[in-house]
């Protein structure tokens, strides 16, 4: 039987035969759930009656507490079969579905989130939607029983006035992605701008954006790095180290386990939100190397590399190789049938740590890490009351003057504790892994991974992201039908990948190239971008549809234009575009970069913070940036010292290449100008090039590294 269910006397629903976790989660409510699809659509119309449509997905904590209160209720899932045909779409196998009525129910709210509730007539088109909804009215908030009743009243005795009111928000909302608004001409001023916004936003104290609750945000630092190496601007960079080391030290960091979980509640990162994705964890291994690389402080490493350890130990594939989507928030406390609670598996009292560490230990572990007896957080749901959240309360400094011990005693004896609350909550229930494999945040970590290698050389790390490569290059690529797949899950490969799959993978295999210097991902990560070129690129606009258009049931062709937790798709393969240009020669993809920048042009200009990973490709755009082409073969000791000195630095505006007998057969004739590239008596060479012209060629790194330093990225 599915980890993901449980079955207890209860019937099954159709959800039973689905492969997401999420719709295996429901797949024993009373509920008459549908997946999404032609079934029940067609009983929509058959029967003429309107669809309840939820979208969310298994590690959400608030979807769980809405199917506890709602779902699994007899009389509730009573109204909902009468009244709808219900339909239950996991938003991570289904970001097209869940794209298009995020952006209604935003319109129609002010807000957004997960749970989704959104109600539709049968053909599908939205008429009331919202988030959460509680089982009864409370709060002035109606109850969804409240709210069954009155929509369905609406909808049988206002059939016309509906229809006609959902008519004109699908309208709206087809109008709303066919145009991003006039051309603007787009230049380094849009750049200062959203680094203006940004820097208004900062908060000083604790870091990151805004105010609580707060969000890592990994696009943002990308472009505040990218900014400090353009301009040298140490404020761009303070901003990203600030966060970074905020977040790492605040509770929203799993300092026993390593990994961040998604969001804090509060500003000082202490309290979070505890479910882990994939997502967050891949991107900000990226921002922590390249915070090391423009820092050289170790602290950044360290944290690194514990958050590679935790997806290699706890969200990777044994079987496959490919890397799991998420971690809850909930997990179990006590006797199995008590309800879940949220952080159960990550908090402490103060006795339990009294039981696990030893006298020496204890009362070091319990300053440095803020415990206390009466716990540690003010929890406004009171499921954390008396709990502890591990944090850093002091610096070692600080907690070695507190004790008068050396600062080397105090990192051992906090090595020693943690690892034995590690060895103790290990033995805890531990939270619902969402194991199925996405090709969009799979492409992601192969990113991560793959960066995390070329400054820790930690040889784990590279073997872990091509064995992840292979998998999604073989298993999820339909070599005869040229189509890449989305999800992979208890042997089931489906659902044909969106702009992000073909994106996300391919910047992954360019990142897994410029490491392993394998050719293979290279023309790999090409033939996916041909393709992808193929099937969403707008001809007569510019920029990149979101899906193939080919599913009729999505009512908008969406162009995802915000770049938030996850980048958006364009962004990724702008800058995609941009790196294949120089790295095999197609110096028309330059041109459709060009185009896509055009038609989000309005969009960088008026509002160029929600697009920070696409100002980031625009950074790189502005000038044709340096070819580092390497003449050696892969196993020299005189590329590795080249490597550590370019990987050493934060260099973001240059592509990299190796001229080895492979790589020089392979792509000499898309760059004609490779073949003449070779040793200088027998030793590794480098070259800097810019528009296949190249400077004197270099055996020295240290000297290769004074012509980029030199070098004027944006003559």
């Amino acid at each position: 039987m599915d980890q993901s269910i449980d079955t207890g006397q209860r019937r099954p629903n159709r959800l039973i035969h689905e492969k997401s976790p999420y719709l295996l989660q429901h797949a024993f409510n009373p509920v008459d759930w549908y997946p999404w699809g032609q079934e029940a659509f067609a009983r929509a119309k058959a029967e003429n009656k309107p669809v309840f449509l939820s979208i969310g997905y298994s590690t959400c904590h608030w979807c769980h507490v809405m199917e506890r209160e709602s779902f699994e209720n007899p009389a509730i899932a009573e109204l909902m079969n009468r009244w709808f045909v219900n339909i239950k779409v996991d938003r991570e196998e289904r970001p097209d579905v869940d794209r298009v009525y995020m952006a209604y129910v935003q319109a129609a709210t002010g807000s957004g989130g997960w749970p989704m509730s959104v109600f539709l007539t049968p053909d599908l088109k939205p008429f009331y939607g919202g988030t959460y909804f509680p089982p009864e009215d409370r709060f002035g908030q109606p109850g969804f029983a409240t709210l069954l009743r009155a929509l369905a009243q609406a909808f049988a005795e206002r059939r016309e006035e509906v229809e006609r009111a959902a008519g004109a928000v699908v309208r709206e909302l087809q109008e709303a992605a066919s145009g991003a608004g006039p051309v603007e001409i787009l230049n380094q001023d849009v750049l200062v701008h959203a680094f203006r916004a940004f820097e208004a936003s900062f908060d000083e104290r604790y870091g990151g954006f805004g105010k609580a609750p707060k969000f890592p945000r990994p696009v943002v630092h990308n472009f505040l790095l990218r900014t400090f190496a353009r301009t040298g601007n140490e404020r761009a960079a303070k901003m990203v180290l600030t966060t970074l080391e905020s977040m790492s030290r605040g509770g929203v960091y799993d300092h026993l386990g390593g990994g961040f979980h998604r969001y804090s509640v509060d500003r000082q990162w202490h309290l979070p939100h505890f479910e882990k994705m994939l997502y967050d964890q891949a991107q900000l291994v990226v921002s922590l190397v390249e915070a090391f690389q423009a820092s050289k402080n170790p602290f950044f490493t360290r944290v690194a590399r514990e958050t590679c350890d935790y997806v290699l130990r706890e969200m990777t594939s044994v079987e496959t190789g490919g890397f799991f989507s998420a971690e809850d928030a909930e997990s179990q406390v006590g006797p199995e049938g008590e309800k879940p609670l949220e952080g159960a598996f990550y908090a402490w009292s103060k006795d339990e740590i009294d039981g696990i560490l030893g006298p020496e230990a204890l009362p070091v572990f319990c300053y440095h890490h803020g415990v206390r007896p009466q716990g540690n957080v003010d929890d406004p749901h009171g499921e954390l009351t008396g709990k502890n959240v591990i944090w850093v309360a002091h610096s070692v400094e600080e907690t070695a003057s507190q004790f008068g011990l050396p600062a080397p005693q105090v990192e051992r004896l906090l090595t020693e504790a943690r690892a034995r609350l590690l060895a103790a909550r290990n033995l805890r229930p531990r939270p619902h892994l969402d194991d199925k494999i996405l090709c969009d945040w799979n492409g992601l970590m192969i990113s991560g991974l793959a960066r995390a290698y070329q400054v820790l050389e930690d040889p784990r790390y590279l073997e872990a992201a091509e064995r992840a490569a292979e998998f999604l290059t073989t298993r999820l690529w339909d070599a005869e039908a040229r189509v890449l797949y989305h999800r992979f899950r208890a042997g089931e490969v489906a659902i044909e990948g969106y702009l992000e799959d073909y994106a996300m993978l391919a910047q992954g295999l360019i990142d897994l190239y410029e490491t392993s210097f394998d050719v293979r991902w290279l023309l790999f990560a090409e033939k996916l971008t041909e393709r992808q070129v193929e099937v969403f690129y707008d001809e007569a606009e510019g920029g990149f549809f979101s899906t193939s258009g080919r599913d009729v049931s999505v009512l908008v062709r969406i162009k995802d234009d915000y770049d938030g937790a996850e980048p958006a798709g364009n962004s990724v393969a702008v800058l995609n575009l941009l790196r294949l240009a120089e790295m095999v020669g197609r110096p028309e993809w330059a041109h459709l970069a060009e185009q896509t920048f055009r038609f989000f042009s309005h969009r960088l200009r008026e509002l160029p913070h929600a697009l920070p990973q696409m100002l980031v490709a625009l950074d790189f755009a502005l000038s044709p940036p340096p070819q580092v082409v390497i003449a050696a073969e892969r196993d020299d000791e005189g590329l590795r010292q080249f490597l550590r000195v370019l990987h050493g630095r934060f260099l973001p505006h240059r592509v990299l290449l190796l001229c080895d007998e492979v790589g020089r057969q392979a792509l000499s004739r898309k760059l004609p100008h490779l073949s003449a590239m070779t040793k200088v008596e027998g030793r590794p060479t480098a070259y800097a090039c810019r528009n296949q012209a190249c400077e004197r060629q270099v055996t020295d790194p240290a000297v290769l590294m004074e012509l980029l330093l030199a070098r004027d990225l944006y003559e």
